[in-house]
């Protein structure tokens, strides 16, 4: 038996914490029976549903772009550094985006995965427990593109130790895809997002970084938005 919690996230209709909400108001069902008791155990073949209001809910929330410049922390302000989500403002958002920004937007934005405070690019704040789930954790499908500027030159081998045959933290790291960009910068591809993972990788390879730029999560592309400006993701847009 699983709770209905777990096995709702596990089924992506919706966060764990979304899920204990949805619960408590009586929006869940279960093989055709309304679930409204937290701690709840079913099969993990059961089907469930979630009630038309949690559904109406999830479509309101938003999930924003955001080129993120140097500066400035993914998540809680920390030692004097503003969290990044304090740039998501009408000022700043992207002049072509057809939905404008509402203060309420704000409510509830967090960093779905994060990206050094000395880094830049593509960082995605979002109100869904499904986007996050989708984007966060180590069993993530989503793979992460970067463009990493470095000062150094590799040794014979060592490209192909970054691609597969690191450690980090007392971890084999997860295969990642390597190759040159041009004279000076790399191009890496991620399934993973351990703290400052690339970074961490090229010093261990005698590489070191001096800009690194996410392009790329999954099927959404940074593209040309520009730094310090974001946009909401769009209809026809998925990370998978």
């Amino acid at each position: 038996m699983i709770r209905v919690s777990k096995l709702l996230s596990e089924q992506g209709l919706c966060s764990r914490r979304e899920a204990d909400s949805y619960i408590a108001r009586g929006w869940v069902w279960a093989d055709g029976e309304r679930v409204t008791e937290l701690g709840t155990r079913v099969l993990p073949t059961a089907k469930l549903t979630l009630d038309q209001h949690a559904a109406m809910m999830q479509d309101q929330r938003v999930t924003i772009l955001l080129n993120k410049p140097i500066g400035y922390v993914s998540g809680q302000a920390e030692d004097g550094y503003q969290p990044a989500s304090v740039l998501i403002t009408a000022e700043t958002q992207l002049e072509t985006d057809t939905e404008r920004f509402q203060h309420i937007n704000r409510r509830g934005l967090a960093p779905a995965g994060r990206l050094d405070i000395d880094s830049t690019g593509l960082l995605v704040l979002t109100q869904d427990g499904r986007i996050a789930k989708q984007l966060v954790g180590e069993n993530s499908p989503v793979e992460k593109e970067y463009l990493v500027r470095v000062e150094g030159k590799l040794a014979p081998g060592d490209l192909e130790r970054l691609r597969h045959g690191l450690e980090l933290d007392g971890e084999a790291l997860k295969p990642a895809k390597v190759k040159w960009q041009n004279a000076d910068q790399l191009n890496f591809i991620l399934q993973e997002g351990k703290k400052r993972q690339i970074r961490r990788m090229c010093e261990m390879v005698g590489l070191k970084v001096v800009g690194l730029k996410r392009i790329r999560i999954g099927h959404v592309l940074l593209g040309d938005l520009p730094p310090g400006k974001w946009r909401f993701l769009r209809g026809n847009e998925s990370f998978l």
